[in-house]
């Protein structure tokens, strides 16, 4: 069994590849992506926000915070039937997976969890879509009661290094979000986890989460790369965007560091020209989320999605047969 003192990867290997001169880092990347994935295939996800605003959390981030002054109006857990039909219009868009995310610290047991749970019942019945919720922290049994539901992922970000984080989050820990992790493994659910570009972070804070998610007892299946959507009413609203080489780095060393998962192209991808993503493709991510938002913020529209894909001969993962 894998413990802190064997890692796969010390700290000084993760730096040095991510330091790797960028066009060599691209070759090496694009050579372990191909060992273990299909280059012109990209899985299409959706997430859609099932619970929005009013949050407890201080993520500084996040304008669906209750601590910021975002423009987002807090709504209550949407409805079943509106959910599922949501996941019908994604499977007919091309997704594969299908992604709900909830504004809670933590999942509590309640007719509202309940009601996710019914939620992932009735899109698994649609067949061809992975399910993926992120509702917070979970405890060991509602994770289990989420595997039961069918849920085939967990999404639960680090974020970004442990020495940064307290600049970032200060409503939990990072061990909260590692215990959240454990108890997702131990259910035999899918771990998707990755982090944040554009915070305020060093080199060194970026090549320490890819550390640690590298270093996890067993790495995500699924590493969402995002790159920081500044909101005005948020502590980060007056951030830049994040460099696109920095976003090339972290996606190519993800792709080293943990060749079988999906690298996942995530937030901010509107902000990338057409040249800027097909680079983030050719460093190792295959997967993109489609669909006018994430959660709240802007994203690319599916039809330039599809025109992205035939410029660059790539096409969407066809649903596995149910």
């Amino acid at each position: 069994m894998l413990t802190a003192s064997t890692p796969r990867w010390s700290i000084d290997e993760v730096a040095a590849i991510y330091r790797t001169p960028v066009l060599e880092l691209l070759l090496r990347a694009a050579e372990v992506h191909r060992r273990h994935h299909d280059p012109g295939e990209i899985q299409v996800c959706r997430l859609l926000s099932i619970k929005t605003g009013g949050c407890p959390e201080d993520c500084a981030y996040c304008p669906q915070s209750a601590h910021h002054k975002a423009a987002v109006e807090s709504e209550p857990l949407m409805d079943v039937d509106a959910v599922v039909a949501e996941a019908e219009r994604a499977r007919r868009d091309g997704a594969t997976r299908f992604c709900m995310g909830a504004a809670w610290r933590e999942a509590k047991d309640d007719a509202r969890f309940e009601q996710v749970l019914e939620m992932i019942r009735r899109i698994k019945a649609i067949g061809g879509l992975e399910v993926c919720t992120t509702l917070g922290m979970l405890t060991a049994d509602q994770a289990r009661r989420l595997k039961e539901a069918g849920l085939d992922a967990y999404n639960h970000n680090l974020d970004t290094s442990e020495s940064f984080y307290g600049r970032i989050i200060s409503t939990r820990t990072y061990e909260d979000r590692l215990d959240t992790l454990r108890h997702v493994r131990e259910a035999g659910v899918s771990v998707c986890c990755g982090g944040i570009l554009g915070m305020g972070e060093s080199e060194g804070d970026r090549i320490a989460l890819l550390h640690t998610l590298a270093n996890l007892p067993e790495p995500p299946e699924s590493v969402p790369i995002n790159a920081l959507v500044p909101v005005e009413g948020t502590p980060l609203a007056g951030r830049s965007r994040v460099d696109v080489w920095a976003m090339v780095r972290a996606i190519a060393t993800a792709r080293i560091l943990m060749p079988t998962s999906m690298v996942r192209l995530s937030a901010g991808r509107l902000e990338l020209s057409e040249a800027e993503q097909a680079l983030c493709f050719l460093a190792g991510a295959n997967s993109i989320f489609a669909g006018e938002k994430l959660l709240t913020t802007p994203n690319p529209e599916v039809d330039a999605d599809r025109l992205l894909f035939e410029r660059l001969g790539l096409r969407a993962r066809e649903a596995s047969p149910r």
